[in-house]
């Protein structure tokens, strides 16, 4: 800790506890001060460096501020380059760390794709080209997630290629094994409540897995419900 903010404390509290008691604290608590070093460091002007580092931490502060105090060290040093205050990385390390500001970093969240160790027999029958002459004649599933204050909540849907509608989708608190298929199963039952034909509609996916859903029985199971799977790897 610098002198700057231990000076800053003693002024803060000698009123009540004096300056000798204060320092006594601080050196006990591994931030040693002497009373000799607090009076000459108020009687001596203030460094170059010193009064540097004052400017630069208004402006930290207020910059932190107008930004909802998620700025970490990397943006805050790119954001006041942009705003002409010339300071070098370093220093704004320095006086973040000494003022106590923190970013916020983002939260890693869930993998939903998680890669099987078997060899995958399902072919990339799209071969990469996503366009479909029709409705309901190539359909795209995959699964997101959204964090909520009762925790991770998984999304599955199938979207038409064509239309880019979404024919069918789930939500679950957990990545269950199911979830896709039961997004499947609503877009096959929604198509037919409209009238549609779905015979020969082809299902694609990355080719992940999601907690037991092993692809050998995920291709059957896929075929039953929509007559055709498909599958690439993620680009």
């Amino acid at each position: 800790m610098t002198t700057t903010v231990l000076v800053d404390y003693v002024d803060q509290h000698r009123e009540e506890f004096g300056v000798e008691p204060i320092c006594k604290v601080l050196r006990r608590a591994g931030m040693p001060i002497a009373p000799s070093s607090y009076y000459a460091a108020k009687t001596r002007p203030p460094s170059a460096r010193a009064v540097a580092d004052k400017q630069h931490l208004e402006v930290l502060r207020r910059v932190h501020s107008e930004n909802y105090g998620v700025y970490g060290v990397r943006k805050m040093h790119a954001e006041l380059n942009r705003r002409g205050h010339r300071i070098a990385r370093c220093t704004v390390h320095r006086l973040m760390r000494a003022d106590g500001l923190r970013g916020i970093s983002r939260a890693k969240g869930p993998r939903t794709t998680i890669p099987g160790r078997g060899p995958d027999t399902r072919p990339d029958l799209l071969d990469r080209d996503f366009q479909a002459p029709a409705p309901d004649r190539v359909w795209v599933a995959d699964i997101t997630y959204c964090r909520t204050f009762a925790g991770w909540v998984y999304a599955a849907f199938v979207v038409d290629v064509y239309s880019r509608r979404v024919v069918g989708w789930q939500l679950s608190k957990s990545l269950r094994t199911d979830l896709a298929l039961d997004a499947l199963e609503m877009g096959l039952w929604t198509r037919a409540h409209a009238g549609r034909d779905t015979t020969g509609v082809i299902a694609h996916s990355d080719k992940g897995v999601q907690g037991g859903f092993n692809r050998s029985s995920q291709h059957p199971v896929m075929e039953v419900l929509s007559g055709t799977s498909s599958a690439s790897s993620r680009s």
